[in-house]
This record gives structure tokens, C-alpha cells and sequence, in this order.
């Protein structure tokens, strides 16, 4: 059991790494896209307040966190919360925008943008877009986590069990002596010890005790 919680680090590499970048550009865009003119109202740089901490920072921050945790985890649970944090970070992009108007929520701000386009760029690259696109990449990696490998699951080879486990096939005769090592019985010049003639075995032209004529 304990062997199939450990996986490799590589296993999260990919999918962590997009999480962490996806994470930082959802919780950066309100502050910084005014820098490009890109981004929501008001069309200053760095003003925070509460409505953008719960509907960006707050998936921004788990996101971000369970990318890194898929990154550098070799536990297969741990990483596995990690997959989910980033889970519910994305679906809270995609969702929390809507559900703030329940609690009254003004949101983050209107779209920078002019023409229909730039609000429809804005709002899917900011919120619904990214959380569809977390939540993909956070849903590969758990699914990754979830399985478990065919060397993951079989258990370490222990010392000398392919020895212990290898049979040799008992051989009488001039046989066993043409196939015995230098200095073994068996050999030319070794004491043979008296071994049991099975029933049926026959003697062979040249062997000591040959047949008699």
C-alpha cells in the first residue's frame, strides 16, 4: 500500500505548471490589465477591494496553490488535493461571478473594452474562459494521480528470489558429466560419486563399465 501512494514528480509536471501560470494571470488581470488597456473598470492599475479578493484573488491563490502542489508532490493523495484545489479554483471563475449578484456584489468591474468583441475577450479570459480551462487542465491531473502504474502497484523484486525461485533439471549418466563445471564431480579426473542408476537407463559404448561383448 505504501508503495503505490509514491509516484513520480514528473507525473503533475505539465498540468502543474499551467495551473500556477493560469492562476497568476486570473488573479493579476483586475489589477494589472490596465497597464494594456485590457481589463476591467476602474481604469487604474492596483485598486483592490472586497468584491475583487472573493471573485479573483480567492480562486487566483488556490489555483496557484494546487498547481504547486501537483508540481512538486510525490504523494499520490497529497497531489490528488492539490488536482482538487485547483478544481474548485477554476469552477469558482466560472461560477462565482454569477452567484455574487445573490449577495448583492457589484463585481469586479465593467470590461475595459468598447466593442462587443473586447467584452466578450475580457470577460472569458478573465472569468468563465479561464475557470473552463483550469478546471480541464486540474481534471488531467487528477486523473493522472488516479491511476495507478503497473510498476506502482508490483511489489519490489526481494534478494535472490529469481535463485531461489529457478529449479535444475536432474540429468543421469554421461550427460550430467559432459554438462558439469571444471572441478565438479562429473569431470574427467574427479572422484564420481556412486549415484543410482534410474530403471531403463542403458550403458553407453565407451563409458567405464561399458557393455561387455
Amino acid at each position: 500500500m505504501t508503495g503505490t501512494m509514491r509516484v513520480p514528480r514528473s507525473r503533475g509536471g505539465i498540468s502543474g505548471i499551467l495551473l500556477v501560470l493560469l492562476g497568476l494571470w486570473g488573479g493579476l488581470l483586475p489589477f494589472a490589465g490596465p497597464y494594456f488597456d485590457f481589463g476591467f473598470a476602474p481604469d487604474d492599475t492596483w485598486v483592490y477591494n472586497t468584491d475583487r479578493l472573493e471573485l479573483s484573488i480567492a480562486p487566483a491563490a488556490a489555483t496557484v496553490l494546487g498547481g504547486l502542489i501537483v508540481l512538486f508532490s510525490a504523494h499520490r493523495a497529497f497531489a490528488i488535493f492539490g488536482a482538487w484545489l485547483g478544481v474548485l479554483g477554476g469552477a469558482w471563475f466560472v461560477v462565482g461571478g454569477p452567484l455574487a449578484t445573490l449577495w448583492d456584489m457589484s463585481g469586479v468591474g465593467a470590461p475595459l473594452g468598447t466593442g462587443n468583441g473586447r467584452h466578450l475577450a475580457e470577460q472569458l479570459s478573465g472569468f468563465a474562459g479561464l475557470g473552463v480551462v483550469i478546471v480541464f487542465f486540474a481534471a488531467l491531473a487528477l486523473g493522472r494521480f488516479a491511476v495507478v502504474g503497473v510498476r506502482e502497484a508490483a511489489p519490489p523484486d526481494e534478494p535472490g528470489h529469481e535463485e531461489s525461485g529457478t529449479t535444475q533439471p536432474l540429468v543421469f549418466g554421461r550427460y550430467s558429466r559432459e554438462g558439469a563445471e571444471p572441478g565438479r564431480p562429473g569431470q574427467p579426473g574427479s572422484p564420481q560419486p556412486p549415484q543410482p542408476r534410474p530403471p531403463g537407463d542403458q550403458r553407453v559404448a565407451g563409458e567405464q563399465g561399458g557393455l561387455e561383448r
